[in-house]
């Protein structure tokens, strides 16, 4: 990656129209590189580990130093995408699950990438940051509610920065209707919905190898299928509300000047992952796990109240045959904005009371074109190869880049706790049959003064 040109890129941020408008201490903000070179580990190197290590090795910035997983398949699969590159292989921590603190040891690593199975991110987490390594955390819900305190008392002890990798918070849409909000034309905030509704049952269920088709789970599953698929035997809850709520708690500038104060959620019956199974012919009725059963309601519905007197809906809907649609919805008091497929800049509806004809929607394609955002302007051409329609670019750029300047993370320790703080409230929340539960402020009040970070530049 090139040297930011400091006085060219605030120069052309100044003009109208360049980006969002900046104060100037945000201006201040964007420091020279102290560090031209980040040390990385990575800690997990399944499927999603494999996608961030993809990204970092199309870098020149950076250098992989090791890999932890005990799981030797995908550290071969690891290995062997370094060897595509061309790169050094790194050194292998593999003996064990605990393994990975003897990569934490060393002392020639800046920051290491977590995309462990969930209920490894606390303690992969907090010892990173306890070891002195600046932490990129894959995403999902908490196990329990002292997660996120857990988090944030590490952070706050030891001052070592960790990142919440959502990636969809840069989705090329969402970042254009982010950039709309910003500007105003929405009107106020009202209303703001979003989801992880995605048909994942042929991600909980496989052969048990690569590229194989079946219901086995657990012990006999492949990748995800072997951790993944026990969360929906085991609860019921909202388990996975970052993909959903991050982004629009970043238009609504939750814990910058906003904060989420109270949930209620409830749930459907669960059927979906029993009639997968039986239904299937790898599977059947007679199949030993036609007899498990799952704890996770088919649809999970969370509303969210804000002090700021948003609302927010989220929905948990993986379980069913549906085609791909995180379900996000933007109200104000001038517009609406909602989509209907994976991000594409005609998949949705829009309509603004100044600029649209009365009461008809239109085709948010010219707005979205209108309005894209400057990071996207500026690395459209990097992101085309990445991962996840090019969000993975996004997300891991911000990370390598922030530790470079030595500057704040868009998306922070405070919001990683916030999200995460979500799942074990659902899930008491359903226990008590819809009762509200209060949402812990975890920044301690310091969400009335923290400025808003993410999306106000076009560097990175």
């Amino acid at each position: 990656m090139m040297t930011v040109d400091r006085r060219r890129f605030i120069k052309q941020t100044l003009m109208a129209g360049a980006a969002l408008t900046l104060s100037a201490a945000d201006l201040k903000a964007y420091a020279e590189e102290k560090r031209t070179k980040v040390r990385l580990g990575f800690i997990a190197v399944g499927l999603r580990g494999q996608t961030h290590l993809s990204e970092m090795l199309k870098r020149n910035d950076v250098e992989i130093i090791a890999m932890a997983d005990p799981d030797k398949q995908m550290m071969a699969m690891a290995q062997a995408l370094v060897a595509k590159y061309n790169k050094k292989a790194p050194v292998e921590y593999t003996n064990g699950p605990n393994d990975y603190k003897n990569l934490l040891k060393r002392d020639d690593i800046d920051a290491v990438f977590v995309a462990s199975p969930w209920d490894w991110h606390l303690p992969h987490g907090v010892d990173a940051m306890n070891a002195g390594k600046i932490v990129a955390m894959e995403v999902c819900g908490g196990m329990k509610l002292q997660d996120s305190w857990d988090f944030v008392n590490a952070y706050e002890k030891t001052k070592v920065p960790l990142m919440a990798l959502e990636n969809v918070c840069y989705r090329r849409d969402i970042m254009a209707v982010f950039n709309m909000v910003k500007k105003g034309l929405f009107g106020e905030m009202l209303h703001v919905q979003g989801g992880y509704e995605h048909d994942l049952r042929e991600v909980l269920f496989n052969g048990g190898a690569p590229h194989t088709e079946g219901v086995e789970f657990g012990a006999k599953g492949f990748s995800e299928a072997k951790w993944r698929t026990l969360q929906h035997q085991a609860r019921n809850g909202e388990l996975y509300p970052t993909h959903g709520l991050g982004p629009v708690a970043n238009m609504i500038d939750i814990n910058r000047g906003n904060r989420l104060t109270r949930l209620s959620s409830i749930a459907t019956k669960s059927r979906g992952l029993h009639r997968f199974i039986v239904n299937n012919p790898k599977g059947g009725p007679n199949h030993p796990n036609a007899k498990a059963t799952f704890k996770l309601g088919d649809i999970v519905t969370t509303q969210i109240q804000t002090a700021n007197e948003e609302t927010i809906l989220l929905t948990h809907d993986t379980s069913s045959p549906r085609p791909y649609n995180l379900g996000f919805r933007v109200q104000g008091t001038n517009g609406i904005w909602q989509d209907y497929s994976s991000g594409e800049p005609e998949s949705g509806f829009i309509h603004f009371e100044d600029k649209s004809p009365h009461h008809e929607w239109e085709n948010p394609k010219k707005y979205m074109e209108e309005y894209d955002h400057p990071l996207w302007k500026k690395y459209e051409t990097n992101a085309a190869d990445s991962g996840h329609g090019g969000m993975d670019f996004f997300v891991d750029n911000a990370f390598i880049e922030c530790i470079k300047r030595d500057i704040p993370f868009p998306l922070d320790v405070y919001d990683l706790a916030t999200w995460y703080a979500i799942t074990p409230l659902s899930e008491k929340s359903i226990a008590e049959k819809g009762q509200v539960q209060d949402i812990p402020d975890f920044t301690k009040g310091a969400w009335k003064t923290r400025k808003p970070v993410f999306g106000l530049e076009s560097e990175y």
